[in-house]
């Protein structure tokens, strides 16, 4: 297991400095940096003097490892259109991504996974068609106008919930904000989390149906209905249970996506999270931002996978078998 966890983090390591390159190669190709922090009328001497500060007068490679040991400081630099360090602008909105995030990644497992259990043992009943015509519905719109079409009926029409913003927030220590404290919070939260969810709902449940379709035929199920095993203890101590075992995978790999493609959402919902102020970087081409949220996200992608590998090799015997012949 030792073997299989340390090859598992080497591979991450790969990753990573695969995607540091491509940040750091941002630098370079998208625009000189020097440039943008400087104005037109700056004297040359000064410019040179701020490239030597800078360190853009050394070698590739030692601009390279100096870009990696500053990112594993969570140094990413200064921001061109803020002025402020890239990290503290990451970090006053990020509680706000990771909470939208989780709400999405609540409501598609909590939703998904009983429907796709109830699609899977009562395929013609009306309400398993009805659930089955939603999944098609949130797997063929895209994202931004299920927000809109949300918006418009519950804000617009009905006026029940908010169409932008986070609502009032409360502070928790130096720098985390939650809006689960406060009733405007929650209100706000909830289109956003749907919208963002609803893909990975229907995901979650289509995966759970076929896996579970697949599972009830297997000859473990029969021998157990032959020893006269309750239905319920068939369905969920043995079917549900081998059912989840790729559901994990999916469900974590998910996340990752929840967090990094939570961009459209946030800016159909004005969310002041992370994706907006990449999107917001986008169009300023502010490259710190970008490249510092461009590495975040792919370790947050990675350490997902990696833990998501790990609970594989817990949760499925055949894996740890393997995992131990090697």
């Amino acid at each position: 297991m030792l073997a299989f966890v340390l090859r598992r983090l080497f591979q991450s390591l790969i990753v990573m400095l695969a995607v540091a390159l491509i940040a750091f190669a941002m630098f370079r190709f998208v625009g000189d940096p020097v440039n943008q922090m400087v104005g037109v009328d700056t004297p040359q001497e000064q410019v040179e003097q701020l490239r030597r500060t800078l360190g853009l007068d050394e070698p590739v490679v030692v601009q390279f490892a100096r870009y990696i040991y500053n990112a594993a400081r969570l140094e990413f630099g200064v921001s061109y259109q803020f002025r402020l360090p890239v990290i503290s602008l990451l970090g006053e909105r990020a509680p706000a991504t990771l909470e939208l995030a989780f709400m999405s990644a609540l409501f598609s497992l909590l939703v998904g996974i009983p429907m796709g259990v109830y699609t899977a043992l009562r395929r013609d009943s009306w309400l398993a068609k009805i659930f089955q015509t939603v999944s098609l519905v949130g797997i063929s719109l895209p994202t931004f106008l299920i927000g809109i079409l949300l918006i418009y009926l519950f804000s617009v029409t009905l006026g029940w919930l908010p169409s932008f913003g986070r609502g009032e927030v409360v502070k928790i220590g130096n720098w985390w904000t939650t809006g689960l404290l406060t009733a405007s919070g929650w209100k706000a939260l909830i289109l956003p989390s749907i919208t963002l969810g609803l893909f990975q709902m229907t995901l979650i449940m289509r995966l759970v149906r076929a896996e579970m379709l697949e599972v009830l035929r297997t000859d473990y199920i029969k021998f157990a209905r032959a020893r006269g095993l309750k239905t319920r203890a068939i369905h969920f101590g043995h079917a549900l249970k081998n059912t989840l075992v790729p559901v994990i995978t999916i469900a974590g790999l998910q996340l990752g996506s929840i967090i990094a493609f939570a961009i459209i959402t946030e800016t159909v919902f004005q969310w002041p999270g992370m994706g907006l102020l990449f999107l917001k970087a986008v169009q300023q081409v502010d490259i710190p931002i970008m490249a510092a949220y461009l590495m975040l996200i792919s370790f947050l992608f990675v350490s997902i996978n990696l833990i998501v590998d790990l609970l594989y090799a817990l949760v499925d015997p055949r894996l740890r078998a393997t995992v131990g012949a090697h």
